[in-house]
């Protein structure tokens, strides 16, 4: 249980930040020895992580979806998260046995795959972007779909669904914040999809000690998660992406040297 709980911190830590927080569990569980049925403990617990983002943004969300049947501002909005959700559901679906068999069980991958976006996200934080659209709740219809489109890389373990999502949208013409809080509102089904349909699969491998891991590592990402969500946007639009970008670089880098070492 002990593990849990510090797997289910590491997931808040890093699930609304772009490092990768499949990509750390992984590798934590990977080095720490620990396996959960199916790979599900790692998937599951992104559900602590979405309550954590819903209860710092109830307010918002309660105005768009109690104005959206005569504002058609708040339609648009979820229309296009809905859209930008999409291609997921059907990559996600229909890749589903192989990202858990063959990538969740590839650390090396997992290891190169955070090195190469670690330098994505270092060669972008500096290139000189012109935003185009600074509100995450008014991205036109296209560009929300072209950032679903990009999210779905993330299916490779290392990439980071939100760095996919945030790269994706600046180079789209997104503002700093607003990617990152487009990011925020595209994780919300995103990562409960992601949640029900593996918790659906995975129902047959899943016992009362799986379970309780999973309560545990809940409740740590969730706490954990609200702290960086409130943190991550006034720290991205002062100071961009570059130190997430090193971070990604230094974890995979000691992770190859570790799988190296150990064989």
């Amino acid at each position: 249980m002990v593990i849990a709980a510090l797997l289910g911190v590491l997931e808040g830590l890093t699930e609304f930040i772009p490092v990768s927080s499949t990509g750390h569990l992984l590798l934590a569980g990977h080095f720490l020895g620990f396996q959960s049925a199916g790979k599900t403990f790692e998937v599951v617990i992104q559900l602590g992580a979405i309550v954590a983002i819903m209860s710092v943004y109830a307010g918002r969300l309660w105005r768009v979806f109690s104005t959206a049947p005569h504002d058609p501002a708040s339609r648009k909005f979820i229309f296009s998260v809905l859209l930008a959700f999409a291609p997921a559901v059907v990559i996600g679906v229909l890749a589903h046995d192989f990202i858990k068999r063959v990538l969740f069980e590839s650390p090396i991958l997992i290891a190169i795959m955070l090195i190469l976006g670690g330098v994505v996200l270092v060669v972008v934080d500096r290139l000189p972007l012109r935003p185009r659209f600074g509100d995450a709740m008014a991205l036109p219809r296209a560009v929300a779909f072209r950032i679903g489109l990009i999210q779905c890389l993330a299916m490779v373990p290392g990439v980071s669904r939100s760095g996919a999502t945030i790269v994706g949208a600046l180079a789209l013409g997104v503002e700093r914040r607003a990617a990152a809080e487009f990011s925020f509102f595209l994780s919300m089904p995103t990562m409960a999809g992601a949640f029900a349909y593996d918790l659906y699969k995975s129902r047959a491998v899943l016992d009362g000690a799986a379970m309780g891991e999973i309560a545990v590592g809940f409740v740590c990402a969730c706490l954990s998660g609200i702290v960086v969500v409130r943190w991550v946007l006034d720290y991205v639009s002062q100071h961009g992406f570059a130190l997430f970008g090193w971070w990604r670089i230094i974890v995979g880098t000691a992770a190859l040297l570790g799988l190296w070492g150990l064989g």
